[in-house]
Formats: C-alpha cells, structure tokens, sequence
C-alpha cells in the first residue's frame, strides 16, 4: 500500500484507488493528478491500495481485498491483513474509491446509501448513473467504512479510464472543499438504481449477452447465454455490471430503477 497526502494535517477527505490489482485506472489517475497537484485548501491523502497484485496484474494474491473488509491483522490472507490497515487510514474519512469493469465503458456511481451527503457528491460528478446498493456488501469497503463512494471508471485496462479517474478526483476534490475550485454544474438529472439479484451463470466454453446495462428489459427477453443455454428475464429489471466474462459465476446484477437524481 502506497498513501501519499496533500495538504497539512490530519486528512479527512481520502482518494482510494486499485483496490484489485487488474484495475490500473486507480493508481494511473491519482498518480496524474499528484504529477500536476492542485492547491489545496483542506488536506487530503491518495491510496494505491493493493501494490503487490498491481505488479502482477492480478485481481488479487490471496483473497478477494473488496470481499475483505474490515479486514484482520492477523490474518494469514495479505488482503485481509491489508484491508484492516486500510479501514484504519480512512476512519472519519469521506472517500472516493476507484473501480473498473468489463461492462460498461462510462461512468457510474455506487453507494451503501444514497444519504443526503452522497446525493450531493453524486449530483456533481461526470457519472451517468447511481446505484445504491444496500444489502448486497458482504466484505466490501463501501459497507464498512462510512462515507465511500465508488465510481466505476470505464473498461479495465483502457486509457480512457484511467483518464476518467483523473477527471473524477478533481471533481471530488472540489465537491469536497479540498480545492477552491467549482464543481461542474450537471444539466441532467441522474437516473438512481437499486441492486437487485445476481444473475448466475452457469460453467461454459462460451458466453453472450444480449441486454446493455441501464437500459430496460422486459419480461420474457433474452438477457444471456452460456454455450446454448439461453438466460430469459423473469420479470422486468434494469442489468447493471452485466458482461459476459466480468465474473465468474455470474453475468451481473438486476436492478430497479427508484428515481432521478438532480
């Protein structure tokens, strides 16, 4: 783990990144922003979370670090161990934390709660979409510490992405008060989901899907196959972190949409 910090003081503003080791975009983005640092009115620290499975460009070395919190320290498992020091650094810490996915090749939110402070977080960032995600957080950071937003930066691996991440620390930054600069005004409003079910998917040699994530399915459509087996929607639901090699035993998630964010 890497912890660099702007700012004097005991921070209480925290920037997380590559929480899995397959997912650069994290370190790549506060790594940017630290190579052109702004001037800070409030001090905040960078985490480059899981350095050891980032040099190996694997997800992770022994246990899953985000199905890990809040960790153990005396764990035989490096990612519980590291998930223990990490809830400690971001104690009292309202923290944005850096993903990517094979879904989705936007922006997008995700919350424990949509509280009144993570609305208005969330009502400034250049995300597409929230999702609240409440009940379904075993092991994650996101239920463990208070105050976590996740923003999911694009596709794993891409330069887009990591440029994403980049983008959204400032806007976080500034939303915060860490700098003096003005949030960007959003002329949308946010469409808010809440996460539903897994979708399972079955052991294969091949897998498809046939729905794109945040829109609408309906009832009865094909949402996905493995090999011939074709997935039909049982009910309506809107598929959220769905792709067809992102997991492995599961093709994402239903969702419901419950509102619009302004």
């Amino acid at each position: 783990m890497r912890i660099e910090q702007l700012g004097d003081g005991d921070p209480e503003v925290a920037i997380v990144g590559s929480i899995h080791g397959d997912e650069p975009c994290g370190r790549d983005g506060i790594e940017a922003v630290l190579a052109d640092p702004p001037a800070v009115e409030r001090p905040v620290k960078f985490i480059i979370a899981n350095e050891a499975a980032l040099q190996e460009n694997k997800r992770y070395l022994d246990t899953d670090l985000n199905r890990s919190f809040p960790g153990d320290a005396d764990s035989e498992s490096r990612e519980t161990r590291l998930a223990a020091t990490i809830t400690s650094e971001l104690r009292d810490c309202t923290v944005l934390s850096l993903h990517s996915t094979q879904s989705y090749d936007g922006m997008f939110a995700l919350v424990d709660e949509l509280t009144p402070e993570m609305e208005a977080l969330c009502s400034v960032l250049s995300v597409d979409a929230v999702v609240q995600t409440k009940g379904a957080n075993e092991g994650r950071m996101i239920a463990t510490v208070d105050s976590v937003l996740e923003v999911e930066c694009g596709y794993q691996g891409s330069a887009e992405a990591a440029e994403n991440a980049a983008q959204v620390i400032r806007e976080f930054l500034a939303a915060t008060g860490v700098t003096a600069e003005s949030p960007p005004q959003r002329e949308t409003s946010l469409p808010v989901f809440q996460l539903g079910e897994p979708i399972p998917k079955a052991a294969a040699n091949q897998y498809e899907v046939f729905v794109r994530n945040f829109e609408p399915v309906p009832e009865g459509d094909p949402v996905a196959a493995a090999d011939d087996k074709t997935i039909v929607a049982e009910e309506p639901f809107h598929p959220v972190l769905l792709s067809a090699y992102g997991y492995e035993d599961v093709f994402g998630f239903t969702a419901d949409r419950i509102g619009m964010l302004d």
